[in-house]
Formats: structure tokens, sequence, C-alpha cells
């Protein structure tokens, strides 16, 4: 298989300033073609840009500062496939979901990646997969993790939550 056939995107979220956190997911993570950051801090994603020297797409979320914000939601194709992210916080209530779902489908979106609930998700409905990378920071699950989401030709897209060891 030819690479460009295959792409690895590392994601993280509710990173909330915390540069320790972030280098400990840089080591972790392995080699990535594309950062997602979904908010809380998406003041972060410059540093990790430069500190990967890999293209980092933000969103803001409900803690960003309204000074140099990123936009609230980001649509890219990424090969062949359409990722859609936001934060969250407009459309998630507790673990209700399902306006985060039609948020997807108006953006005719393979993938929905958000962060702000700082819990890890993965669910698939109607075609759509649904992520969550949690939170390498301030994790409420106790947990701190980020996610490797694997786009190739053909197949689905997968997902994988990998705690962070810090």
């Amino acid at each position: 298989m030819e690479k460009d056939e295959q792409m690895k995107i590392g994601v993280v979220s509710d990173t909330h300033g915390d540069l320790h956190a972030l280098e400990a997911v840089l080591d972790q993570a392995g080699e990535v073609d594309l950062w997602l950051h979904a908010g809380d801090y998406s003041q972060d994603a410059p540093f990790l840009e430069e500190a990967s020297g890999i293209p980092v797409y933000a969103v803001c979320g409900n803690c960003d500062s309204y000074e140099d914000r990123a936009p609230a939601e980001l649509v890219t194709k990424q090969l062949g496939f359409t990722l859609a992210m936001t934060h969250g916080h407009r459309y998630v209530r507790y673990n209700d979901w399902s306006r985060l779902f039609y948020w997807g489908e108006e953006k005719k979106a393979d993938v929905v990646i958000f962060g702000h609930i700082h819990i890890p998700v993965d669910r698939e409905e109607d075609g759509i997969l649904l992520i969550n990378p949690g939170s390498p920071s301030r994790p409420r699950n106790g947990v701190p993790s980020f996610g490797i989401l694997t786009l190739e030709a053909g197949k689905k897209p997968v997902f994988e939550v990998h705690t962070l060891r810090v």
C-alpha cells in the first residue's frame, strides 16, 4: 500500500495550556500526517505545530480567549473523507449527542471530531463516526488520553484512543 492511500491523524482536545501534556502526546503518538485540536486552548495549536513540524487544524472551545481565536467549526476533506470538527459545547448535553450527529449530517461528514466532555468517545451512528480524544491534561474519567484517526482509501475510518503515560 502506498503512503498516500493511508493517513494517520493525531487528535487532541481540552489541553488547557498544559504544554507538558502536549509534549508527552507528541512523544507517544508516533508519526502522524496531520494534527487536529478540538478546542479548549486552541491557542496550544501553534505550539503543537512548531514542536511537531506537522500542520495543525484547530477549532475554539468555550474556554478559549476571544483574542486569536480559531474558528468555531472546521470542515476539511482528507483522503476523500469529510471531517467536521467543533468543540461540542453548542451541541452536546450530558450524554445526548443527537444534536452533534445532526450537525455532522448537515456537513455531510464521514467523521465528526469534538471535545468538551474530556472523556473519549468512539461511536458510529448512521454511517458517521463520532470521536472525542478525551483530554491529556484534565481527564474527567481520570485517564489522560489522545487519539489517532486512521484514514485508508476504500475502508472505514478507524479511531484509537491512547492512554497518555505522564
